[in-house]
This record gives C-alpha cells, sequence and structure tokens, in this order.
C-alpha cells in the first residue's frame, strides 16, 4: 500500500472540477465528480429521521441498484426541510448535470451541505452547472478545486489517495471528504466521496463500505449532533482492469485493508478540523470483553462535553473518563480499569486497576497542552479493541456556530 500525494481523480477515468457559482458569498460551493465509464455504487447515510432531498434521491438510486456515473454537489445551502420542492430540485439538479454530460438522470447523484430550510437559488446552481460542465478534467488542480466547492465551516481540504498492487495491475483509491460541525457517530456524519478504479461489483462494493464504517466515520464526534445531509459515496468504475474483487478471496483482504485505511484517515481530518478545536483527541479502549461494548464505551468518552471542556482547560480531570465510561451503558467491571494520558510530551497513568494514583499535575499539564493526545481505556477483560476519536469544545465553537447563518 503507498500513499500518494493526489486528490479525487487520481484513480483512472475519473474527472472533477469545483468553481463559485454564487450559493454562498464568496468562496467555490459547486463541485462535480464524473467517471468516463459507469460505476458500481455503494452509499451509507444519516440516520436521522429529518433526511434532505439529495439523500432521498440517493438512497433511492441506490435501492434501485443504478450504475452511476457522476455526482454533483453544492454547498452553502443544505436543501433540508425544504419540502417537495427541494426534493424536485435535487431531480432537477441530476437532469441538468446528466443532459450535459451526455447521461441520464437517474445515473447522476446529488449531495448538499450547508443552512438548514432554505429553498435552493436554482438560477444560480443551473448556470452553475452549465459553467462548472465546459471546464474540468482529470489534473489535480481539478481535484483540488472539487473538494474545495464541497466545504462549508471547513478550514482545509480534507483529500486522501492510495495505490495498491491486485495481481499485476495498480489500483487507487481516493476520497474527499467535508465535515468540521454536526459530527457524530451513527452515519452520516459529513459528506465523503470515494472513487476508485477497481472492478468490484455493488453488491460487494456496499459489503465493504458497511463493514468500513462501524469502525471509521462511526468513531468519530466533533459536537454530538448527527446530520440532515450526510453521507458516504464509492464509485468504482473498473477501469484498473483487475480480476473483479470477491469476497473470501486474497484480494478482498487487500483491498479491504487499504480501503479502511483511506476512510480512516478522511475521518480523522474532519475530527482535527472541528469547529473551534484546539485539541485531537484519540480515544481507546482495550482488552474489553466484546467488541460492541467498547464500542459504547468509546463513543461516551469522546462525546462528553464534561471530557471536552476538560481537554480545552488541560486539565486531567480522569473522573470525567470512568463516569463516561459508567454511563455508556457497556457492561465492565470499573475496579478493572487503567486510565493513561499520551502525548508527544510523555505519559501518565491517572487510574490503575479502578483506584487513583497520585500524579504530578505539573507533567499532567505538559502532556495535556500538545495538540494531540491519546486516551487508553485498559479493561482487562478480554481481548477486544476499539478507538475512536474527537476533539475538545472550546469558546469559538460556540462563536462560530451562535452566527453560522450570519
Amino acid at each position: 500500500m503507498k500513499w500518494i500525494k493526489d486528490g479525487i481523480t487520481a484513480p483512472i477515468g475519473f474527472n472533477a472540477a469545483g468553481i463559485h457559482c454564487g450559493v454562498k458569498r464568496k468562496n467555490k460551493d459547486l463541485a462535480m465528480l464524473f467517471s468516463d465509464k459507469p460505476c458500481a455504487y455503494a452509499g451509507v447515510f444519516t440516520k436521522n429521521i429529518v433526511k434532505a432531498a439529495p439523500v432521498r434521491w440517493n438512497m433511492e438510486l441506490l435501492e434501485q441498484k443504478k450504475a452511476i456515473q457522476g455526482i454533483i454537489i453544492n454547498s452553502g445551502n443544505a436543501n433540508a426541510c425544504t419540502g417537495e420542492k427541494g426534493y424536485q430540485d435535487t431531480k432537477l439538479m441530476a437532469k441538468a448535470y446528466a443532459e450535459h454530460m451526455g447521461t441520464n438522470q437517474e445515473n447522476i447523484l446529488v449531495a448538499s451541505t450547508g443552512v438548514i430550510g432554505q429553498v435552493l437559488p436554482m438560477d444560480k446552481i443551473l448556470d452553475g452547472i452549465k459553467s462548472i460542465t465546459a471546464d474540468y478534467g482529470t489534473e489535480r488542480d481539478y481535484a483540488s478545486a472539487a473538494a474545495q466547492g464541497i466545504m462549508t465551516t471547513d478550514t482545509f481540504v480534507k483529500e486522501k489517495s492510495l495505490q495498491i498492487k491486485l495481481g499485476e495491475k495498480t489500483v487507487t483509491i481516493s476520497g474527499m471528504a467535508k465535515g468540521s460541525g454536526m459530527i457524530h457517530p451513527n452515519m452520516g456524519t459529513m459528506l465523503s466521496f470515494i472513487t476508485t478504479d477497481a472492478a468490484i461489483d455493488q453488491e460487494t462494493l456496499q459489503v465493504l463500505l458497511k463493514e468500513t464504517i462501524d469502525d471509521t466515520y462511526n468513531m468519530i464526534s466533533v459536537d454530538g449532533d448527527t446530520s440532515t445531509n450526510d453521507m458516504v459515496l464509492v464509485l468504482a468504475n473498473g477501469m484498473a482492469k483487475n480480476t473483479a474483487i470477491l469476497q473470501g478471496t486474497k484480494e478482498y483482504t487487500v483491498f479491504q485493508e487499504a480501503f479502511y485505511q483511506l476512510n480512516q484517515e478522511l475521518a480523522k481530518l474532519i475530527v482535527k478540523d472541528g469547529e473551534g478545536a484546539t485539541k485531537f483527541i484519540e480515544v481507546t479502549v482495550k482488552n474489553m470483553h466484546d467488541k460492541h461494548e467498547a464500542r459504547k464505551m468509546a463513543h461516551a468518552v469522546i462525546t462528553s462535553n464534561l471530557v471536552k471542556t476538560a481537554f480545552f482547560g488541560e486539565d486531567a480531570n480522569w473522573g470525567r473518563i470512568l463516569c463516561a465510561l459508567g454511563y455508556s451503558g457497556a457492561e465492565f467491571n470499573p475496579n478493572l480499569v487503567d486510565v493513561d494520558y499520551i502525548s508527544d510530551a510523555g505519559a501518565i497513568k491517572l487510574l490503575q486497576e479502578g483506584q487513583p494514583i497520585g500524579f504530578d499535575e505539573e507533567y499532567a499539564l505538559e502532556i495535556l497542552k500538545e495538540k494531540e493526545i491519546r486516551v487508553v481505556v485498559d479493561c482487562h477483560q478480554g481481548d477486544a479493541q476499539v478507538t475512536g476519536w474527537g476533539c475538545d469544545l472550546s469558546y469559538e465553537y460556540v462563536k462560530i456556530n451562535g452566527e453560522y447563518r450570519t
């Protein structure tokens, strides 16, 4: 497996572009992806009952097992809670994009992100679709423009690409994501778009995506809010011409590991860009008797506002960690638990077998002054292990979200 410094167009046959069309006052707000050949398509979507119009459209195409050739994405307006008009506007976006690209409406996915409850400015979007489809390509600049076009409160683009060998063929997997706020476990959490030139059928790709979600995107949290719009969409066009990937084969295992690593890195980038965040917090729960129970414990820690504020204040308040573990709903013996904090400044044990350890507060402060901090919870009750990622909760988060529409 080799990481490469390319964007969403790195796999063979994928094109992209990003422009400003006027949905936002400034910055790019429209992005496109397009494959030279129809793709196998997999998707996982928000579990919020209130689903935005593009989510509903994409879910319908997935259920119908449509081959997909492109995605059109706008930022700045979520097209959520907009009723039947919002749904018809989504279909119109797909139709207009399909017509310009010479394909069919049912071969186009749509994504929107931004402010909820506002009708899309369709005149601007349709003009934008006309413009963006006149100038797109496979070059790195086009990929970067697309990654910029999906951003809202993000402070940096989120792109990852890697290559693997499957037999004699080189297969590339690339992704771009957006997310900074409204980030919480239980898919959706953000927008993520994955392209690959691997030959893999839709059913196998969907299984792979669902297997990957639980230990990547569903193990991150910024603020505990699951959005109305969020999704992970995967397109595979087969242009690498590898032997088709099948479950249970060596090729599947190799592809699965690379796919997991790419999505894990994208998920971590989202947390690192958490709105107002000053700390990136990795929480590992290990030696637990059951992986599902360990996930509950990690989720509870990364979503606890009291834990988040303690890290923002650089306070080694391990009691908040233990408290979160206790209300997580997991069955475990607190009298066996160890808690350690680790950063580039060092490591310190705060709790051993459920008992507090006298520790050097000044040394703990040095550890917590670092930007990235690991929390290790050792349950001493089995061999299951999970890792989750979160961030602190700062004054800036309140400011950003208090002024989100302005």
